[in-house]
């Protein structure tokens, strides 16, 4: 057992980065082009009314540009999608380059080859420290059961073993 009183940014990093999660992709359509970023905070909410949410970096560039729009897309991103994840994670380029998407009529953008789709319009934002918790109302679902999810833990991405 490793105990340590440090608080710093890193540490705590460190000691998150030991609980695994999920990765999704939040992407929509801004004036034809897509736009998304990628967040490994994803975390469902309620069933009654249907919510999940996510958490964004308040100095997040690319959260501006989709908070305000009616619809987003969530794609939960599947083991084929490490590099993706990295690429949508990204501060500059294209962060879709060599991914296959579709959106909706609202403009939601959705990935190919995820393992659940989530049209959602945000219900809440919440400011909480250097971050705000983005609660989505859950509007249509999509389940691709082929489609295992890719795990973050430890600062790696991971699969799932069978």
């Amino acid at each position: 057992m490793n105990t340590n009183s440090n608080l710093s940014p890193a540490a705590l990093r460190e000691a998150f980065g030991h609980f695994p999660s999920g990765v999704i992709a939040i992407a929509a359509e801004v004036d034809g082009e897509r736009v998304g970023l990628a967040a490994s905070t994803f975390v469902p909410v309620s069933l009654e009314p249907p919510l999940v949410s996510f958490s964004v970096q308040n100095t997040s560039t690319t959260w501006p540009k989709l908070k305000d729009l009616p619809k987003l897309g969530i794609s939960v991103l599947g083991e084929s999608h490490d590099a993706a994840a990295k690429t949508l994670a990204a501060k500059t380029g294209d962060r879709f380059a060599g991914l296959e998407t579709t959106s909706t009529e609202g403009g939601a953008v959705f990935i190919h080859g995820t393992s659940v789709w989530i049209e959602t319009a945000i219900d809440q934002l919440v400011l909480a420290g250097d971050h705000t918790i983005v609660v989505l109302r859950v509007e249509d679902i999509t389940v691709h059961d082929d489609i295992a999810p890719i795990v973050f833990h430890r600062s790696a991405f991971r699969r799932l073993g069978t």
